[in-house]
């Protein structure tokens, strides 16, 4: 039979639950004990699948598990190993006879699969290191067990309300069918009740639309979302629609860098640099009026000439100078994307040397991977979070809840 994967949320739960009033460092084992155990079975049963598959033809199968304690640096645990009718399998996470996991093995082990290495970096570092040899077939087998944990994070329910939410997408290859095809992976990062970053999603399609993000937003809805104060986002047509289909009552906010970047396009290098200048006088004017008196000046001096990137800052005004309406300190939080920008960058440094996946499932799995190291940092509210709170009291009234949550570990 096989082994139910381990209910994550009831595990964060009961670690809070007696966490709770702990001097620092207390209560830890309670933590990293079960975690140890659920990855520690996760990966005989990985080797036990691999092991099956090369069996089967000789009529062997699985015989259920035995039962043994193992000791750790965390304390003591009950391990449970699959075992074969024929008794050939030899575990190689944790050997049959061996009832001791050494610090050196489980730090490594967790620090590897934490950071989402490759399964061919993964094999050589555990073979450098410890002598015996994982085939690159049976490590994916193993890492393979990550898939029902992205899931059910993916399933994970979500607060109800989200002061600010950032929308944005990255681009990956990924084979299928023999040929090598782009893939743009969906991303949300929301500040919940207690001014954290949270990451509420990670979505793969074909391309980026308008049609899927409303998919994505619907989805997020259906986890428990009910209230967005500001959305912010690059220009892609048609996403304001569907922002405002899902969440109507979401004051919406253009990048303000994506559109600058669109504009330069249209400009000749020779002109970048005064062109910059007269756009910064519009970007960073202290009032609305102010930045609308700019953008008069600079469509008079460069209208004519760069036409195309002037008109684009006319029709996308509206949209993009949603931030004026806020005191300063939310409006630096909200006029770009960098924060969103900021955490492609830090899971990049993860996966920037794949060329191309081999599925949609193993890009999932390595930045679901890679995040885990991100978001141990999300940990404290952003800058200013106190004034930032207050603001949006007095601008939202009774919409902006925030301070409320349910207590989770949030990630």
């Amino acid at each position: 039979m096989k082994k139910e994967p381990m209910d994550f949320e009831a595990l964060k739960k009961e670690a809070a639950r007696r966490m709770k009033g702990q001097p620092p460092g207390k209560g830890i084992d309670t933590i990293l004990r079960p975690m140890l155990k659920e990855f520690l079975e996760s990966m005989l049963e990985g080797e036990m699948d691999a092991h099956m598959a090369q069996e089967r033809a000789a009529g062997n199968r699985r015989n259920g598990r035995l039962r043994k304690v193992v000791k750790s640096r965390e304390g003591a645990f009950e391990l449970e190993t699959p075992r074969d009718r024929h008794g050939t399998f030899e575990p190689q996470a944790v050997g049959k006879r061996q009832t001791l996991v050494s610090e050196e093995v489980e730090s490594k082990v967790l620090r590897l699969y934490a950071k989402g290495l490759s399964v061919r970096d993964i094999c050589d570092e555990i073979e450098e290191m410890y002598g015996f040899t994982l085939s690159p077939a049976l490590m994916s087998t193993i890492t393979d067990r990550v898939i029902p944990m992205l899931n059910e994070w993916k399933q994970r329910p979500l607060e109800a309300h989200y002061s600010i939410v950032w929308l944005d997408a990255m681009f990956y290859k990924v084979r299928e069918d023999g040929r090598v095809q782009t893939r743009a992976l969906y991303n949300i990062i929301g500040i919940n009740p207690e001014g954290c970053k949270e990451l509420l999603g990670i979505y793969v399609a074909e391309s980026e639309s308008a049609t899927f993000w409303m998919q994505v937003l619907d989805d997020l809805r259906r986890r428990g979302v009910q209230n967005i104060l500001i959305v912010c986002t690059d220009n892609l047509k048609g996403l304001d629609g569907a922002i405002g289909t899902i969440f109507p009552g979401s004051e919406l906010q253009l990048c303000v860098i994506h559109q600058m970047r669109n504009s330069f396009k249209y400009v000749a290098s020779k002109d970048s640099k005064e062109f910059t200048a007269d756009l910064r006088t519009v970007y960073q004017a202290s009032t609305l009026e102010q930045a609308e008196a700019n953008l008069d000046l600079l469509e008079q001096k460069w209208g004519r000439k760069y036409g195309v990137a002037v008109r684009s800052w006319r029709d996308n005004w509206p949209r993009l100078s949603t931030y004026f309406q806020y005191p300063e300190e939310i409006r630096k939080v909200i006029y770009t994307t960098n924060i969103i920008e900021g955490f492609h960058r830090q899971v990049r440094k993860v996966t920037k040397t794949k060329g191309a996946f081999t599925s949609d499932m193993a890009l999932q799995k390595l930045v679901y991977l890679a995040t885990t190291n991100v978001v141990k940092k999300w940990r404290r509210p952003i800058p200013n979070w106190a004034i930032i709170a207050s603001q949006l009291r007095l601008h939202f009234g009774d919409r902006a809840h925030i301070g409320l949550s349910n207590n989770r570990l949030h990630g």
